[in-house]
């Protein structure tokens, strides 16, 4: 038999370099890292209004889930070591913050809500006992006149027979008079004469009501400047000027008409300081243009801001949910810290 012809053997194909296991990944096929979803609680009695709904957006935009909540409707559960929460039946669970909007009719419920979230370890923006602080005038400015903030001169009292030297202390006629606990203009007078103070102070303290005498700024000529505060920045500034000629209050509720403004450098570290003192997170700071400078008036713990957002243009909702945010992951940095100290 012939011989068989070998058959050529191939040639081997070269080996390829295995890549070593520790090689990275290039930077542009690197999974992007997903952020966690946080739950954030808008305490507000209607998801409608102007501010709950532009907070909303605000979250979903950041790509997290609001949650609103009827404050009214939280049921708050004690038992030894194990508040909860309940709404509508249904227990909360897994909030990461909560932004409290209690509306001036329903503080006492409300701040004990905020509170209950507080002992659950939910963190708070402006925790109970800083609202009570800015919902009551007087206190209020007590904390503010202690820190050495320029306010206009106030009085309060119940002596009926000493009105005229009270209308002497806080500089003469005309004078304001308002409610302790009054909101948006509302519960907010002006008396011109003598008989008009004395008229109003009898009526309030037949009805029950707290009120206080305060200076009439006339230099501010109907105007007052708001300010809205968030952590340690002025995010945004308006002056408001009352509709009517004659009206003093200068509300945008009250028909009031707001134009953005620069702050000078003054007022922006009155308004930061009163929220500090007061130890508000989110504030809105109202304050009187005066001959010496910024006096304040009043601040806000549940600030509106439509007439803000309208003018200045400025995402007033946005600011405050970055800010509620970096509250959340700086008190959960502080609780990991003390329990490894611990």
């Amino acid at each position: 038999m012939p011989p068989r012809k070998a058959k050529p053997k191939k040639a081997p194909a070269p080996a390829r370099p295995e890549a070593p296991a520790s090689a990275p990944v290039p930077p542009t096929e690197r999974p992007a890292r997903r952020r966690a979803k946080k739950t954030v609680v808008i305490l507000s009695r209607k998801r409608s209004l102007y501010s709950t709904r532009r907070l909303v957006e605000a979250i979903k935009h950041r790509g997290h889930r609001p949650l609103v909540l009827d404050t009214l409707r939280c049921s708050m559960i004690l038992a030894r070591g194990k508040p909860r929460m309940m709404y509508r039946g249904v227990e909360i669970r897994g909030v990461d913050v909560v932004i409290p909007r209690i509306g001036a009719s329903i503080t006492a419920y409300g701040l004990a809500v905020v509170t209950h979230f507080d002992m659950m370890g939910v963190p708070v923006v402006n925790a109970a006992q800083s609202i009570s602080r800015s919902r009551d005038k007087l206190r209020c400015l007590q904390y503010l006149s202690r820190a050495g903030l320029d306010i206009p001169r106030t009085v309060m009292a119940h002596d009926r027979s000493n009105v005229r030297k009270l209308v002497e202390e806080v500089g003469g006629l005309p004078v304001i008079i308002k409610l302790i606990r009054g909101t948006q203009g509302v519960g907010v007078m002006i008396a011109h004469t003598q008989p008009e103070v004395q008229t109003i102070v009898d009526t309030f303290w037949d009805l029950g009501q707290e009120i206080v005498l305060q200076e009439f700024v006339a230099e501010s000529k109907g105007k007052d400047v708001r300010a809205l505060v968030v952590g340690d920045r002025v995010v945004g500034a308006m002056r408001r000027q009352a509709k009517k000629e004659g009206e003093f209050r200068s509300n945008i509720h009250r028909g009031g008409e707001g134009q953005p403004i620069q702050l000078p450098p003054s007022y922006i570290e009155a308004a930061v300081t009163a929220a500090s003192i007061i130890g508000l997170g989110i504030a809105g700071v109202d304050m009187l243009e005066g001959h010496e400078g910024p006096r304040l008036m009043e601040i806000n713990s549940s600030p509106g801001f439509e007439g803000l957002e309208a003018a200045t243009r400025q995402d007033i909702a946005g600011e405050m949910i970055d800010y509620a945010l970096e509250f959340a992951e700086s008190k959960r940095a502080d609780k990991r810290t003390h329990r490894r100290v611990s």
